[in-house]
């Protein structure tokens, strides 16, 4: 482990160095290595698919895994993308100058060695080393023992283009121990590495943040609520909804909680009922929602729950106050949405709840790097500190201040 990760931390001096232009052309040559290698990557994901059916994988976390042509054509498609935005290092934030002359500047630098540990999606290896290398970070990536082959692939690619440009491959590598251990020594070698980044599971997370004494930003579960306001259009509530929750069920912004005005709800449960069937999904509601329409009881500990599978906990509230008080209780802090006509009661949610990401009249699954416009993302960051929401390039930067002098002293 400590081999591997001095050579991880000799690249930095290469790759932090590297000027916007030559990242850009490596990262557009990686996008067209893996469309040429497409069906080699989609045959290794065979194998992972294979497996993944024998271990009993749910259906959500099948489709998280899945690559086909149109994936790995997203794949390539968000490299060109990221390669297309602004060069994130060497950017100086501001810069002023003391009464003693010297003229000091705030300018962002690399980070450094980054370890991305995650689950089940491939996608997730090209997406976070392609944003590493655009903002001039060494990454270290684990990704679940579900996509092993895939994940293998993909970083075989990469590296691949980084030797043929005369570039250490070690600035896109995956831990050679990829066992529980592996992962516990990795999170420990703080003089090696900077940034630890976990995204997956409650117990992952859990994992990597009480043992780590490396640096951790979270992408936490992701327990995301849509609150349905009595002043809500009901078309446009129908239309959010099903989208929050149905248009893909295992990922970290999607719909777990609907939350529903009491004056609404007589008009709009069985309106919902009727259209989540089509979706099969189950719902489950609190005692007042069982009085509307008929559903399996929400249990208090279902209100607590990342579901990641077609399931839906209904609750129905009195106020916008009610809703803050659930979502400050039960929440992640990740994604959070109101819909409502009404500017005023909007303003007091979207300012009351505390979550990374919070919507008006539009769906959670919008809490995505590529949908905000970062060509990817390598997290959603449900803490406070440094990086929230999506992490694009810019959130994988730090700062330093270089001090002109002309002969100053203390």
């Amino acid at each position: 482990m400590e081999e591997f990760l001095i050579k991880s931390k000799e690249a930095t001096k290469t790759i932090a160095n590297l000027s916007g232009k030559v990242k850009n052309e490596i990262l557009t040559k990686m996008s067209v290595a893996l469309l040429e290698n497409s069906e080699y990557i989609i045959s290794e994901n065979k194998k992972d698919m294979e497996d993944g059916l024998k271990n009993n994988l749910t259906s959500a976390l099948m489709d998280r895994l899945l690559l086909n042509e149109d994936r790995v054509q997203g794949m390539a498609t968000a490299i060109k993308e990221i390669a297309a935005l602004k060069n994130p290092v060497g950017r100086t934030h501001e810069g002023w100058i003391v009464d003693n002359g010297m003229n000091i500047q705030k300018v962002s630098v690399p980070i450094g060695v980054i370890g991305i540990i995650y689950e089940s999606r491939p996608n997730v290896t090209s997406d976070t080393a392609a944003l590493c290398f655009k903002s001039g970070n060494i990454c270290i990536l684990k990704g679940g023992k579900e996509a092993e082959n895939s994940n293998k692939a993909i970083a075989k690619i990469l590296q691949e283009v980084l030797e043929k440009n005369n570039l250490p491959k070690e600035a896109i590598s995956l831990l050679p121990d990829s066992s529980r251990e592996g992962v516990a020594n990795l999170i420990k070698q703080d003089k090696y590495v900077d940034l630890i980044i976990p995204r997956g599971g409650e117990a992952l997370i859990k994992f990597v943040s009480s043992n780590a004494s490396v640096p951790v930003v979270k992408h936490d579960k992701g327990l995301c609520h849509t609150y349905i306001d009595k002043d809500a259009n009901i078309q446009k509530a129908i239309k959010v909804s099903l989208n929050a929750k149905c248009r893909r069920v295992g990922i970290c912004g999607a719909m777990e909680t609907m939350l529903v005005h009491e004056e609404i709800a007589n008009e709009i449960l069985p309106l919902l009922q009727k259209e989540f069937k089509v979706f099969e999904t189950e719902l489950r509601g609190c005692e007042n929602t069982q009085k509307i329409i008929d559903v399996n009881i929400a249990k208090e500990e279902d209100f607590n729950r990342e579901y990641l599978d077609n399931i839906l906990s209904i609750k129905i509230v009195s106020s916008v106050e009610d809703v803050c008080s659930h979502i400050s209780k039960y929440g992640s802090g990740h994604s959070d949405a109101i819909i409502t006509e009404n500017h005023t009661t909007a303003e007091i949610f979207l300012n009351s709840v505390d979550s990374a990401c919070v919507y008006l009249n539009a769906s959670t699954q919008f809490t995505d790097g590529g949908e905000f416009g970062f060509g990817a993302e390598v997290g959603i960051s449900t803490n406070k500190l440094h990086a929230r929401g999506p992490m694009g390039i810019n959130e994988l930067t730090t700062y330093k201040y270089k001090i002109y002098g002309d002969g100053q002293i203390r």
